[in-house]
């Protein structure tokens, strides 16, 4: 993946699984810590993992993994790691055209929530999801909680980091692209046609997607409801959208 993060600060990854996905990947490691006195198949997988790529392993206790990962559920496993690195929007093409695929991609419209950003990575990684694309400000970026909740998706999908959302998807519908937002108005999803060169928008958990955002896609999507409630999680609507566009572009 290229990056063009000059942050150059470090992060960590934390939990078990996440932390085989990112030795297995090919992302820069600098330490591995692990809870002192954990044992399982599991944990010794991991040591196994880090020692094949000689990093240094450090034995902690629990407290000091805790103030790490400000108390999130670290399973005893962090991993420090470089910043996670961010695709371009070439690279999300090219990504595609490696697997013989035309496009399909994730446009998050100001998403803030790290927890809905990580479980949208693992829903579009299981879909085949090529990319997704983020604002710089306002949103949520990579960050350890989102590769954590991503459970290892974070190292198959590329994401890309853009200036102006609006203008990247104006550049996406010059190269083929068609957009769809998602609205309570709009073509009843199950309707929805995801053949072809895609990109979905998931518009931010409270206000949606943004006003000049509507006014730039090709369509608008709607989930139906007959609840209560009628307004579901940013990753939930995510989910069901994107297994629309695969049953779409996989059918029966």
């Amino acid at each position: 993946m290229t990056t063009n993060n000059t942050e150059g600060s470090l992060d960590f990854v934390i939990g078990r699984h996440p932390a085989i996905a990112a030795l297995k990947s090919e992302q820069t490691i600098n330490k591995a810590f692990i809870q002192e006195g954990l044992k399982s198949d599991t944990i010794g997988d991991i040591i196994k993992l880090a020692k094949k790529r000689g990093l240094v392993i450090s034995s902690v206790p629990k407290s000091k993994l805790d103030q790490m990962t400000n108390h999130e559920n670290h399973q005893g496993v962090v991993l420090a790691v470089a910043a996670f690195e961010y695709a371009t929007i070439d690279d999300l093409f090219d990504n595609a055209s490696k697997k013989g695929e035309a496009p399909f991609f994730l446009i998050l419209d100001e998403l803030e929530d790290p927890h809905n950003l990580g479980s949208i990575l693992r829903t579009a990684d299981a879909a085949g999801v090529h990319g997704i694309i983020i604002p710089k400000r306002r949103a949520v970026g990579l960050t350890s909680v989102v590769a954590k909740t991503s459970t290892g998706a974070i190292e198959h999908v590329p994401v890309a980091r853009v200036t102006n959302l609006v203008q990247t998807a104006k550049e996406l519908q010059k190269r083929g692209v068609w957009i769809f937002g998602t609205d309570m108005n709009g073509t009843d999803y199950r309707r929805w046609d995801a053949t072809g060169s895609v990109a979905l928008v998931i518009g931010n958990e409270g206000k949606g997607i943004s006003a000049l955002m509507k006014k730039t896609v090709d369509d608008m999507l709607t989930i139906p409801m007959i609840g209560h409630v009628q307004s579901l999680n940013a990753s939930v609507a995510a989910s069901l959208l994107i297994y629309q566009g695969y049953s779409s572009r996989h059918p029966l």
